[in-house]
C-alpha cells in the first residue's frame, strides 16, 4: 500500500497507522522529519524488508512500534515465540536502525545497542522458502536446524 500522499507533509514528526492492515507492500514517501512512526497490529511480515525502507526515508526515527505484526514476534500471542525470539528480533531491528531510543515501547538499553553492533547482522529472520506443491504452503525447518542456526543472545 503507497501512503505518498503523505509527500505534502514532509515535517511530519509523528505518524500513528496502527490497526490498518497494512502489509509487506508498505510504502512511505521520504519523511526526512519523522521520529515516531507506530505500526501495530497490522499484517507485517518481511522485517529486513521494512527496516531497509525505513531506513531509507525516515532518517531521524527514534521511536519505532511493530507489536501485533508477524514480523514482530510476541510469545503471548503466538506459542511457537519466547522471549530470546523476541531479543533477537529487537537485535536485528537495532542493527538496521541503530539511531531508535524506543522499540515496541522499550527503551532501547546501552548493552542492546552494543549488541546490535556486534551480533545484529546474524540476527536475521529468514523466511521458509515454499516448495513446489506446496500451493502456498511453506515447508517448517527442522527445529535442530533453527535452534543450530541462531545465536542465543542479543
Amino acid at each position: 500500500m503507497s501512503l505518498e500522499g503523505l509527500s505534502a507533509f514532509r515535517s511530519l514528526e509523528e505518524l500513528i497507522l496502527d490497526n490498518n492492515q497494512l502489509g509487506d507492500d508498505l510504502v512511505l514517501p521520504g519523511l526526512p522529519r519523522l521520529h515516531t512512526l507506530t505500526l501495530n497490529k497490522n499484517r507485517i511480515t518481511d522485517l529486513e524488508y521494512l527496516l531497509d525502507h525505513l531506513a531509507e526515508v525516515t532518517p531521524a526515527l527514534e521511536y519505532l512500534s511493530l507489536l501485533g505484526n508477524v514480523a514482530c514476534p510476541n510469545e503471548l500471542v503466538s506459542l511457537e515465540k519466547d522471549e530470546e525470539d523476541y531479543k533477537r528480533y529487537r537485535c536485528f531491528v537495532l542493527y538496521k536502525l541503530p539511531n531508535l531510543k524506543f522499540l515496541d515501547a522499550q527503551k532501547v538499553t546501552r548493552q542492546e545497542r552494543e549488541e546490535a553492533l556486534v551480533r545484529g547482522a546474524y540476527m536475521k529472520v529468514v523466511k521458509p522458502k515454499q516448495f513446489p506443491g506446496a500451493a502456498g504452503r511453506r515447508k517448517p525447518l527442522s527445529p535442530a536446524k533453527i535452534k543450530s542456526a541462531r545465536p542465543t543472545h542479543c
